[in-house]
């Protein structure tokens, strides 16, 4: 702000001084004009005296050129010599004014200049600015006497320039004063209205401060218009989404924390069992032991999803793409389910209407499908069947998967994808699931560009859609 107001300030004296210097000019320009014109005339008059030598006709001619003109008006012949002094003082006296020189020696016809009264020297006309108040400065102008085509003369005109340059200080002396006026309406002015524009931003900076703190509830205050209120309203979705993801986190920590708590909890009371009973049935051991080798396999699978999960959202992993057809994979993935299906008493119907040929990851696209299929095949009650169609829509691949399960209550629905998340009695825990096969589904289909949505009413079973572009690569 302050580096603002300096260069206002500077453009402005800047300005001020040019037009005092432009005003200057036009005056001494007028001034010199009128000063020519007039002793131009009288210089032709006494230019027939001069020649003739007739002294009362050149005083005659000097004094009332003297007073016409309003100044001292000398008559000097071709050395530079004067011949008349309208004040009757120079007489006699040769005179080196530069003025007086460029018209006898340089063959000009008239000249102007300033000079000073009491040392008699001469003024630039850009430094006018320089004159004070108490200086004593006067106009020279010079005309030719000319006589046969031949410079026979030169007439002196000096004339005080009190008035003019008493008129340019007070003009400066204004213009100062009205610098200073706007320069203090300008920094109060400027002050102001940057209070006005700074405190939005003063104010955000002070929630980025509480917020780089740990509060992520702030938020900043949205008012006025234009660039301000878009970056508060773009500050505060920002601040939603970090926060969102705050609580998601802390969910995620607490949801796998018991996760991993449950089957460590269970061990180490089997465990325990085992050794404060030595004598135990052997029976007994082995199924203790066998549970403990469950939930150890429990534990390592919760542990592969979890890495699986960092993996993808990391973003740091890349698509190993390649040429497949989404068919096939179907297909493998109904082959290794068989077994479990048919000993539940389950049939996998499969509706391969396309082959959907694509370049994916093949491996991630397996996890997908065997995840959405698998968990069908372990909530759908036995003698139901399953239905998995594949086709070809526009530029995508359409793959469904539904099941006759006990399907989804409404209110479970949107937070069937969340981590950890199961739903009473079709979710639980005892099916052996994670519950984190749902969340590497949405994944890996979002890593390829596609997305997956389920479809679900209680007692009429799910349906899982993804949709996968086929042009992807």
């Amino acid at each position: 702000m302050l580096a603002f107001f300096f260069i206002i300030g500077l453009s402005f004296l800047v300005m001020a001084s040019t037009l005092i210097n432009m005003l200057g000019d036009y005056l001494f320009d007028v001034r010199i004009q009128g000063d020519r014109a007039g002793l131009e005339k009288w210089a032709v008059q006494a230019a027939a005296m001069l020649h003739g030598k007739d002294a009362r006709g050149m005083d005659d001619i000097t004094r009332r050129a003297g007073a016409e003109l309003g100044g001292r008006v000398l008559l000097l012949d071709a050395q530079g010599k004067v011949q008349v002094d309208s004040f009757q003082q120079a007489m006699g006296q040769r005179l080196h004014y530069p003025e007086v020189i460029s018209v006898l020696q340089s063959g000009l016809m008239t000249d102007f200049g300033v000079h000073s009264l009491s040392t008699g020297d001469a003024a630039s006309r850009l430094n006018l600015l320089g004159f004070a108040p108490k200086d004593e400065w006067a106009s020279y102008s010079t005309a030719a006497i000319v006589q046969s085509s031949h410079v026979i003369g030169v007439m002196l005109l000096v004339s005080s320039v009190r008035e003019m340059m008493n008129s340019l200080l007070m003009l400066q002396n204004n213009m100062l004063l009205l610098f200073v006026g706007v320069a203090l309406a300008a920094v109060i002015a400027g002050m102001v209205f940057s209070r006005v524009l700074t405190q939005p931003i003063w104010d955000m900076t002070r929630v980025i401060q509480s917020m780089s703190k740990g509060d992520l509830g702030v938020r900043a205050q949205v008012r006025g218009s234009g660039e301000i209120r878009q970056l508060a309203l773009a500050f505060n979705s920002m601040s939603d989404q970090l926060e969102s993801l705050n609580q998601t986190r802390n969910q995620f920590v607490s949801n796998a924390s018991h996760e991993l708590k449950t089957p460590l909890a269970t061990m180490k009371i089997m465990i325990e069992s085992l050794i404060y009973q030595p004598d135990m049935d052997a029976e007994l051991r082995t199924e203790f032991l066998s549970d403990v080798n469950q939930e150890i396999n429990r534990l390592s699978s919760i542990v592969s999803d979890l890495l699986t999960l960092v993996h993808a959202d990391s973003r740091t992993g890349r698509l190993n793409r390649e040429r497949m057809s989404l068919a096939e994979v179907v297909k493998d993935t109904q082959h290794r389910l068989a077994p479990i299906a048919e000993q539940n008493g389950l049939t996998i119907q499969l509706n391969l209407e396309d082959s959907c040929d694509m370049y994916a990851d093949k491996a991630k696209l397996q996890q997908v499908v065997y995840n959405l299929m698998e968990n069908a095949v372990k909530y759908t009650p036995s003698k139901g069947s399953i239905k998995v169609s594949l086709q070809r829509v526009g530029r995508d691949a359409v793959l469904t998967v539904a099941d006759d399960g006990p399907g989804i209550p409404r209110d479970s629905l949107p937070h069937i994808f969340d981590r950890f998340y199961r739903v009473d009695k079709a979710r639980g825990r005892g099916s052996g699931g994670t519950g984190l096969g749902l969340s590497i589904v949405q994944q890996y289909v979002n890593l390829h560009g596609g997305s997956v949505r389920a479809a679900s009413e209680e007692g009429q079973g799910t349906v899982f859609t993804v949709e996968l572009p086929l042009n992807k690569g």
